[in-house]
Order: structure tokens, then sequence, then C-alpha cells
């Protein structure tokens, strides 16, 4: 029994004592589990990898999605059944072919990755060559003379655990390498993503793109609301004569909200149908039960169980009354502090988001304008104090999770990753590691990186929430406030807690030690403890879980390469449980992308990396073999596997560019840890020598700053100047065709309400377990489902069909359940990346929307107190049905646009919005000339300037 085993009669705070003080089992322990972690996680790599040759051939539905689905301009390359098939079309695809097949994000993201391994390659070469050396060297001779056998502790000898003096000038050459060859990569690769930006500014699909010549407004003042209002905000930044078409946000009430609910109840029912009618030939005893919404007014007793299909198709029903009921109510006077306008040219759109970049023309925020399906529109209303204090109150939660997470980080660095400490505590298991090392070895090699691992998992949904609740006004911009939050999150809990908390427990035992035995002054204490030299000593020691944790990493990117959980939860769901239509439709549909995880992922790989090079050269070479097979590993899944669910057009970049500086500047501060702790002698020259690297870093980032990021963001400054090509010939029939009121109005007002679908082979049974409505009319059928008007038979009259309320189902087939029949379908291909032309849709317009008040016009638009609303040369605009203009809005009819027209009632379903009955035909021309329901033009006219005035 070596002499380093406690006694059973040793007390907890002796045992405490001796928690971190170097011993040879602990070494032995760290070296066996670097060894085994990686000789296990290539094993396993190997292995899963040749599982992915044989399975990828047979199960398209997995493995290629994309090349199933999209249409011809964005297919991958085709691939032959052959176990190597996927070999020359994830090689030889050119970087330019990216960009039309997969997005620009995608393609920003696979050089990303490409230029990780490059640079740590190139890092792991010249640094190691540089330290290892060096550490071995001067480690040896320090050792030579100490008891016990080296070889034990060969892990250490490349960490400067035992070096001293002047050898640390080496390590401050390091830092002159690592900085030089990090900001040559990203100069290199922000020139490369500028050229690829620009070639997708001057494309035709962005050219003629709604977005791409809008502007959005927010914040505006209660003055300014109104299409006029936004004219003349932008007017004020006096940058083109161009004159724009503005549309004001209008209040929708609580239709969001309502039509949340009314998809969630109906989700709910196809999750209690499947169920139920799972064996259509033998019905269960008992029908379903389920609890009330707490948001159901009918029901005061919530934990009453009632019948689940009865209460939920009741329930949806109802939703569907209060949801027509609120579109009919909406009142085109009630603007919202936000609004768009649109310009005939990309030019004049850009040069005056440049001029608006810096200032708030009368108090507002003026901004390029996202995608449609881009936006946050509940976030879109908040003012910039309601903002303000969500960000605090959001960073008071971010900072809450990080203080929490540090009890289990803490104890996962202390005890899981060095099974040692557990056995200074428990003599019981410390004669258990004794005897049974090697199994507790591979125990502490891949235990503390699972656990985590599976933490990790959890917090881009925590994030993303607490994002949306911070106001952001886009998905894209929440994604990457996401990435910025995991990596503070990330760098704090595994550099400054997880690294730290060992040296920093170390020293607080040593203190209590001495206060209590030697009766020593606690200012004395502090002046005896070298606080650095521990914490160096330490960083070195916790240096092996870095490298098994890193080397476990090749084993998670070639599960994501093998879709392993698809594979598994698609099987076992669809055996063991009772998975609904629309759930097997998504199932085959190319996954979304999780770009914030991943490219924390490759960011904090990176900062780990360049942190602990000075300590353990190793990681560098094992984050290079990462990303030497991770690289090729995500180009096969973004061009075959994943989609981009909300392209941003390259916008994550600058996170990316900023976060790698901040690695880098890490890892000069790890070195600068170094030279204080132990560069006894040239110490202060050493730090001084250091000085330029941080400011270096700084000058880089506001050289690269001003020299792209102004280009990266705008097409253009201002008018074209000599020697700048003409953008692409404009689409005129795109053009005539704009809806800007649509296409940039709420989704609420013009969004078809979410069908139930069923199996088709219970048609038969639902007349018999549905006890609500059985007649519907679905309106348009779907392409490739089987919608069924089903009629319920009269108890008193037989024969005859009972006298029951609209109630439609759609009834998909087995053999149609996939997502290759349901893409051209907003509710499935929004969720997959479906804007766009992606699946063969229309790439700038909304489909089975009402017409636009600016179908038929150019230049200014017509407002409710507009000037040009009082000459009446110009038809005025059409709002839509329901946007009324007085406030006497609740009335079943809507004035006909059209003089001699009889008022017509809407008959429309809230399932379907249809195209020759349209939300905006049945309201009257505002301005126009002729008689209309409120009075003549003239009283309209003085109405306005009375209000005017």
């Amino acid at each position: 029994m070596p002499d380093m085993l406690l006694r059973r009669d040793q007390s907890i705070e002796q045992k405490f004592e001796q928690l971190m003080s170097n011993n040879p089992l602990g070494a032995e322990v760290s070296q066996d589990s670097v060894l085994i972690a990686i000789g296990t996680s290539f094993a396993i790599t190997t292995v899963i990898f040749l599982a992915f040759l044989l399975l990828r051939p047979f199960n398209t539905v997995v493995y290629a999605p994309r090349l199933r689905h999209t249409d011809e301009k964005h297919r991958p390359p085709p691939m032959g059944k052959g176990l190597f098939a996927w070999f020359h079309p994830v090689f030889k695809t050119n970087e330019d072919e990216y960009v039309d097949r997969i997005g620009l994000d995608a393609t920003v993201f696979l050089r990303f990755a490409r230029m990780c391994r490059n640079m740590f390659i190139v890092l792991a070469i010249v640094g190691c060559a540089i330290i290892v050396p060096v550490n071995v060297k001067n480690s040896l001779e320090f050792q030579k003379n100490l008891p016990g056998d080296l070889s034990s502790k060969a892990i250490f000898l490349m960490t400067p655990r035992d070096l001293f003096g002047e050898v640390f000038w080496a390590f401050v050459v390091l830092a002159y390498v690592i900085d030089f060859i990090v900001c040559g990569f990203l100069w290199w690769t922000y020139r490369a993503i500028h050229r690829l930006r620009r070639q997708y500014l001057e494309s035709s699909e962005y050219q003629n793109s709604l977005h791409s010549r809008t502007l959005m407004i927010t914040d505006i003042n209660r003055s300014f609301r109104s299409d006029q209002g936004i004219v003349d905000v932008t007017d004020s930044l006096r940058t083109t004569p161009e004159v724009p078409r503005a549309s004001i946000g209008r209040n929708v009430k609580d239709i969001p909200d309502l039509i949340e609910a009314h998809e969630e109840a109906v989700i709910e029912l196809e999750k209690v149908l499947a169920k139920y009618l799972k064996n259509p030939s033998q019905l269960p005893a008992v029908r379903p039960l389920c609890t009330p919404s707490k948001r159901d007014p009918e029901y005061t007793d919530r934990k009453q169980k009632v019948d689940a299909i009865d209460y939920l198709t009741a329930r949806i029903q109802r939703l569907e009354a209060q949801v027509k009921d609120v579109r009919e109510t909406i009142d085109k006077r009630d603007a919202m502090p936000f609004g768009f306008a649109s310009y005939e040219t990309i030019e004049s759109a850009h040069s005056v988001a440049y001029a608006a970049r810096s200032k708030h023309p009368k108090g507002t925020t003026v901004r390029l304008a996202p995608k449609p399906k881009d936006i946050i529109w509940n976030n879109l209303s908040l003012d910039s104090k309601k903002r303000r204090w969500r960000k605090i109150v959001n960073n008071f939660w971010i900072t809450l999770l990080t203080v929490l997470y540090f009890i289990p980080n803490a104890l996962i660095a202390v005890f899981l990753s060095k099974l040692t400490n557990i056995g200074f505590l428990v003599a019981a298991f410390q004669t258990e590691l004794n005897r049974h090392s090697r199994m507790w070895a591979i125990v502490q090699g891949l235990a503390a990186p699972a656990v985590t691992s599976l933490f990790y998992y959890f917090l881009p949904m925590i994030f993303r929430r607490l994002s949306m609740k911070a106001g952001d006004q886009t998905k894209t911009s929440r994604e990457r406030h996401v990435t910025a939050q995991l990596y503070t999150f990330f760098v704090f809990n595994n550099l400054f807690v997880f690294s730290l908390f060992s040296a920093v427990f170390s020293m607080i035992v040593m203190i209590v030690s001495l206060a209590k035995d030697e009766h020593e002054p606690f200012m004395t204490i502090l002046k005896e403890i070298t606080f650095f030299d521990t914490t160096m000593r330490k960083l070195c020691e916790v240096s092996p879980f870095w490298v098994t944790w890193l080397v476990q990493r090749n084993l998670g990117a070639v599960i994501d390469l093998a879709q392993a959980g698809n594979l598994a939860w698609g099987s076992f769901s669809r055996k063991f449980l009772n998975p609904t239509p629309r759930e097997l439709i998504n199932r085959t549909a190319p996954p979304p992308f999780d770009y914030a995880s991943y490219y924390n992922y490759f960011l904090f790989y990176s900062t780990v990396a360049l942190c602990f090079a000075p300590l353990q050269p190793v990681t560098l070479v094992i984050v290079a073999i990462y990303f030497c097979l991770d690289s090729w590993m995500k180009k096969y899944l973004l061009l075959y596997v994943f989609c981009t669910k909300n392209e941003s057009g390259g916008a994550f970049w600058r996170i990316l560019f900023n976060r790698m500086l901040v690695g880098t500047f890490l890892s000069n501060c790890i070195v600068a840890l170094l030279v204080v702790a132990r560069g006894y002698g040239s110490r202060w020259m050493m730090l001084g020598a250091m000085i330029p690297l941080p400011i270096g870093l700084l000058a880089f980032k506001f050289y690269c700053k001003g020299t792209f990021d102004s280009s990266l963001r705008y097409y253009t400054k201002g008018q074209l100047g000599k020697g700048v090509e003409a953008p692409p010939p404009i689409d005129k029939e795109s053009r005539r065709r704009d809806r800007v009121a649509v296409r940039f109005g709420h989704p609420a007002l013009y969004q078809k309400l979410t069908v139930p679908m069923v199996h088709e082979k219970s048609k038969h049974l639902l007349a018999e377990v549905y006890r609500g409505r059985l007649d519907g009319d679905l309106g348009d059928s779907a392409a490739f489902s089987d919608v069924y008007t089903m009629k319920r038979m009269s108890k008193e009259r037989p024969g005859k069909t009972a006298s029951v309320t609209p109630a439609p189902f759609e009834f998909v087939s087995e053999n149609k359940m996939d997502f290759e029949n349901f893409k051209d379908r907003p509710e499935f291909s929004d969720e997959h990346g479906g804007e766009g032309s992606v699946y063969g849709g229309d790439s700038i317009h909304r489909t089975d929307t009402p017409g636009s008040m600016f179908d038929n016009q150019r230049g200014r638009s017509t407002s409710r107190d507009s000037e040009r609303t009082i000459g009446g040369e110009e038809p005025g605009v059409v709002y839509p049905q329901g946007y009324h203009q007085t406030p006497s809005a609740l009335r079943e009819y809507s004035p006909s646009p059209e003089p001699g027209l009889r008022r017509q009632e809407s008959r429309e379903s809230p399932y379907q919005i249809r195209d020759d009955v349209n939300l905006v035909s049945g309201a009257a021309p505002m301005g126009g000339g002729g008689s209309t329901p409120y009075g003549s033009s003239r009283d309209q006219r003085q109405q306005q300037d009375y209000f005017r005035r």
C-alpha cells in the first residue's frame, strides 16, 4: 500500500488538506486516461464511420434528404450507391457552387471550418516544434535527481510544470507566433468572405428580392405612425430623390396567441387520434381523457378529466371563430411603432440605410429589412426603453445561471476529472481505485467529459428563450446572440472555473491549515503563498482532461455524420410509439442546422487549444485532427442532409472573427501567467516584450472593421462610381407584383390555420369516435393528400344528414407521408429552410396572399393623412378586409372598392385565404373620388384637415 493512502481514522478536514497534493498514482491514472481515451475514441470513430458507409446507400431519407427534395438549382451533386460514391462530390465541389446549392451561411460555415483546419495544422507543427523540445529537455534535467519512474509522468514532461528562469523566452516567442498565424488566417478568410458576400449581393436572386431594397424602421414616434410618416422619416436623410412605398405596422391584437393556441390544440388532437386509432380493427375500450387548458375559461376545475377528442375539437372550433372575429376588427388607424419602406432600386435602399447607420432620424432606428420570415414580430413593438430593461434582466438571468452552474462544475473539476481526490475522502474508494486502476482510468477518461457535454446540450434552448425575452427583433440576431452567450458561458465555466478552481481550492485549504495549526496572521500567510506558481502547476495537471475531452469531440463529429440519433429515434418511434402523420412527414424533411451550437463548439475548441498550447502542446495536434475530420464531415452534412432554416447572408462571420481574437488574447494571458510565475530574473523584460501583442490584436480588429465591414453589409454607400459594375437588369414583372404591406405584414393576418391530419386507414372510424362536427370545407385540397367531407347521419330523420357546422380533416395515406408531397406548404417548408426557391417555390412572393395596395401604383405610397389623398388624383390605398377607417369597425360587411357593387358577406374559412377573395379587397379606397359609405370625398378631406390642424 503506497504511503499516500490515508488511514480510515483520519478526519475529513485532514483529508481535504491533501486533496491537491502531487502523487504518482494520480499521474499514472492521468496518463492512462489520455491513452485510453485516444484509443477508445478513434476505435469507436472507425466503427461508426464503417456503419455510415454501409447504411448510407440504402437510406436516402436520413443520409440525403436534400438530394431528394431540393430543386435543380439547389440540388447537390448526385451520388451513386457505392460505399465511397460520396467522396467525389464532397471533395470536388468548389466553393462557388456552395453558395447556389446550400446558401451563403452554410458556405461561410465550411470556410470557417476549413480555416480552423489549416490554421491548427500550422500551429501544431510550429508550436510543437518550439515548445515540446524545450519542455521535455528542461523537465528531464529537473526530474533526473528525483526518485520515481519518469515514464509514469511522461504526460507532464511536455508541460512547463518543472521549468524555471530564462527558458520562458521561448514561450514569449510562441505567443508572437500564435498571434501572427491566427491573424494571418483571419485576414485571409475575411477577404474570402468579403468576396463571397459581394457576389451574394450582386446575384440576381438578391437583387430581385423585395427585402434587399426595403428598410425596417422601428421606434417610430406617434406623430409619424402612418405611411406618410415613414416617408417623412426616410426623406429627412436626404440621400436619394426616390420616394419609397411605405407600410406602417398594425396592431394584430391577440391573433398570434390565438393561432398558437389553435396549433397546439390541433397537434394535441392529432396525437390523441393517432394513439386511439392506432389499431382501427380494435379500438381501446376507454376513450382518451385530458385536462382542460388553463386558458380555457369554460372549465373552472382544472383537475377534472374530460373526453380528449370532444374537448379538443370544441376548443379548436372556438379558437377558429375567435381568430376570424378578431381578424375582422383590425383597425388600420391602430398603428404600431414600426414600419417598412421599399424602394425601386437596391442602391437607394442601401444608401439610405448606410446614411442612417449611426443616426436616429426623428427618433427612429432605420436599418435594412430582414426577410419577413426572419422577423420576430412580437418584439418589433417594443420601444428602446423596454428593450434596454429586458436586456438588463436577460444579463441577470445569464449571470445567475453561470453562478448556479459553478457548484456542479466545481465538483466535476475537483472529483470527477481526478478520481484520486474522491479516494482521499473515502478510504474504501481509494482501495478500489488501487485494485482496479485500469477500469477507473477508463471512467475518469470518459465520465467527466460526458457529464459536461450532456449539460451543454440544453444550454442553447435556454439561451434562445432568454434572447427572445430580451427583445431580439430577428431570428438570425437571436442566433448570433446565442452564439456569443454560449461562448462566454463555456469560456468562463471551463477556463476560469473548471481549470482554475483546483488551484484556488488548494490555496484555500493551505491558508486554513496554516492559520489553524501554525497560528500565523492572515496577511503573513497571503504573502507566503505564491498564487501564480500554484495556478500554473494546477493548470498543467488539469491539461490531461482537456486532451481527453478534445479527443472525444472526434467521436461526436462522426456520430453527427452517421445520424445515429435520427436513425435510432425514427425506428424506435415507429415501432413503439404512435407518431402522427405530421410527425412522420417532418422526419423525412431536411433537418435545420444549428449554427449557434456548432459555431460555439468550433470557437470553444479553438480557444481551449490556444490557451493550453503553452501548457500542453498536444492539444494543438488533437484539435488539428478534429478539424481535419469534421471539416469534410460537415461538408457532406450541409450538402446532403441539413438545411439553413433562416438564411442571414453570412452575418455570423463578425462574431466568429471577434471570438477568435478573444481566444488569442486569452492565450497571451496564459503565457503572461507562466512568465510571472516562473520567469525569474527576466520577468519584467518578458512582460514588457508582450505588451505589443494585445495592442496589435486590437489594431488588427479595427483595421479589418474599417476595411471590410461596410461593404460586407451594404451593397453601396451612395451612388455608383466609376469602375463599379451596374447591377443586373431589374425584373420588371417581379417589381410590378411588389406587395410591401402584405409581404411585410404580420403573418397573423394571412396565416392559414392548421388542419388536423389523420391517417387514411382510420377515416371510416372517425364518424364513430368523433362526436363533434363532421362536415368540413377545407378550401383548396392538398396536392398529395385526400380531404374528405364526411356527413353525419341524423338520428331523428333516418337517411338524412345531420345539421352540423364545418370541421375539416385531412386524411393522408401511408405512401404519401413524405416531405416531398408537402414541401410546397408553408406549415412544413418554413421549418425546413423552405423560404426562397430551395424546393422549387417562388423566391420572392408569398403565396395565397391578398392583393397589394401597390399593385398598380408607382412612386410614393398614399396614406390616411397624406397630402396626396386630398387631390383625388390617385385611387388611394386599398386595405385588407377588416382594416376599417372608423372606430365602428365591428361589422359583418366591408364596403366594395367599386361604386355600384353590393357588399358581399365574407365566407372565407379561417383555414384558407382564397386568391379571388383577397384580404384587402373589401375595404374602400382611401382618398379616392366618388361616394363612400362614410360620406363624400369633400367631407373626408374636411375631417382630415380638421384632425391635421
